[in-house]
């Protein structure tokens, strides 16, 4: 496996990306991108992998979906209590990366990070299927668990509390968090890792943004 690990590599050239080929803002370009790949067949295209640090400075990765892209920022939804939320809180601060290999392309985005209004957790809640509105009850998200037995008795337990409701509330320990990105990089695969990296950055001090290739 050592040397088949080696060995393993693709020259990508599929397609190629320039200043021109953008759209004018980076989340016009990141729902172009995210079209694309919706179009292209790509399995959970809004699946992205987000990137946290504990108040220590351990680092940890996950992946998660994308529910709301806009001018201000990414949305995904979580417990509360878990522990990227715990991580968010301590340092308000997250990055995330979009990888759609199929198409030789990710998206990287960095920023500050906030809690979504009530008002839209609850627009969103309300689309969700119903037993993924009883999961986030019934789950204690990333607490020690006995076994599988004590988790599925937890849903159990949830869906009898709730066998009367037409409509299952949003548990208060839930709810989206919004990355506010300064910076957000598009990566597309070129030939001889000589990959096109178009980044937009935003001005620290006016909140403009520019758009600066960088080397691969």
């Amino acid at each position: 496996m050592e040397t088949q690990l080696a060995e393993m590599r693709v020259d990508y050239r599929r397609d190629e990306l320039d200043v021109g080929d953008l759209a004018a803002t980076w989340h016009e370009q990141l729902i172009r991108w995210l079209d694309e790949a919706t179009e292209a067949g790509v399995a959970e295209p809004n699946a992205m992998v987000l990137a946290t640090a504990s108040e220590q400075g351990t680092p940890s990765t996950r992946t998660v979906l994308c529910k709301d892209i806009d001018e201000r920022g990414i949305v995904f939804y979580t417990n509360y209590t878990s522990g990227k939320s715990r991580d968010l809180r301590v340092t308000r601060r997250a990055s995330v990366t979009f990888p759609w290999y199929a198409l030789q392309r990710q998206v990287q985005l960095a920023g500050d990070v906030e809690r979504v209004s009530p008002e839209e957790t609850r627009a969103y809640w309300v689309t969700r299927p119903r037993g993924s509105q009883l999961g986030a009850w019934a789950s204690a998200q990333s607490s020690y668990v006995a076994d599988r037995q004590a988790l599925d008795a937890c849903l159990d337990a949830t869906e009898r509390r709730f066998s009367d409701v037409a409509e299952i509330p949003v548990p208060p320990h839930w709810g989206g968090w919004r990355i506010r990105p300064e910076r957000v990089e598009f990566w597309q695969g070129r030939p001889n890792r000589m990959h096109d990296r178009l980044v937009f950055e935003q001005d620290g001090h006016d909140r403009t943004w520019r758009v600066r290739r960088l080397a691969p």
